[in-house]
């Protein structure tokens, strides 16, 4: 698509209409969601206050995985109880508010990491430094905390994203809201996590249970018909 659109616009100056250009089919599966009792488990089995940190921060923030590799100690607004995600997909800025347990751990882990310029600093070569943590490291802790923990589900540091975003739908936020805290640029991103809460989906009335009926008493047990 984007070698097409360079030549038909850039080269050929023509204009470009991407609705011309047929798309194959692709499967569309919701993704994975873990229960609360799921995420309790992953955090309580992280291997160290640094994996539980992280842990924490993915699914009280909802941020992307490449979004908490580059967030500062200078993000974090505990005054205000806020932290803000620079720059995050689509060049776009927003605030997230910061839940008072976080601010609890992230104190405790700010008194044994004292990190300088990142909140979660990397390493060079073996050794500690005041870099960016690289996207392996979180997935690499989530699935060792979610092995600990016996969770069997494929989980990535975007389930915890998922996890945050249907939770919160779950206690009652709007989709409005849901989408601002995510960085979606459109509302319909947002939409699927309609999908995943059993408790929006449950609390719609079946048209089955609206129609009068006939007692199951009434009902005959056998198919075989009756002799006259």
């Amino acid at each position: 698509m984007s070698a097409l659109r360079f030549l038909f616009v850039k080269t050929l100056r023509r204009h470009f209409l991407a609705e011309h250009i047929p798309f194959p089919k692709c499967h569309k599966r919701l993704p994975t969601v873990l229960s609360s009792e799921e995420v309790s488990r992953l955090i309580d089995s992280a291997s160290n206050l640094y994996h539980r940190t992280l842990l924490m921060t993915l699914y009280s923030t909802g941020v992307r995985r490449a979004e908490l590799c580059r967030l500062r100690v200078s993000d974090i607004d505990s005054r205000r109880r806020m932290i803000r995600i620079q720059q995050g997909k689509g060049k776009r800025d927003r605030e997230v508010p910061l839940s008072p347990r976080l601010v609890e751990n992230l104190r405790a882990y700010w008194r044994w990491m004292k990190p300088r310029t990142f909140l979660f600093p990397g390493t060079v070569k073996g050794w500690r430094a005041d870099v960016p943590i690289t996207p392996n490291i979180v997935w690499l802790a989530c699935r060792e905390a979610a092995k600990a923990a016996g969770i069997t589900k494929h989980l990535s540091p975007h389930t915890l994203r998922h996890s945050y975003a249907s939770h919160l739908l779950e206690a009652g936020a709007d989709l409005r809201t849901i989408q601002a805290l995510l960085g979606h640029s459109r509302l319909e991103h947002t939409l699927v996590y309609l999908h995943l809460s059993p408790k929006h989906l449950q609390a719609i009335t079946n048209p089955l249970d609206s129609l009068e009926l006939s007692s199951l008493d009434q009902v005959k047990r056998s198919r075989r018909l009756e002799k006259k």
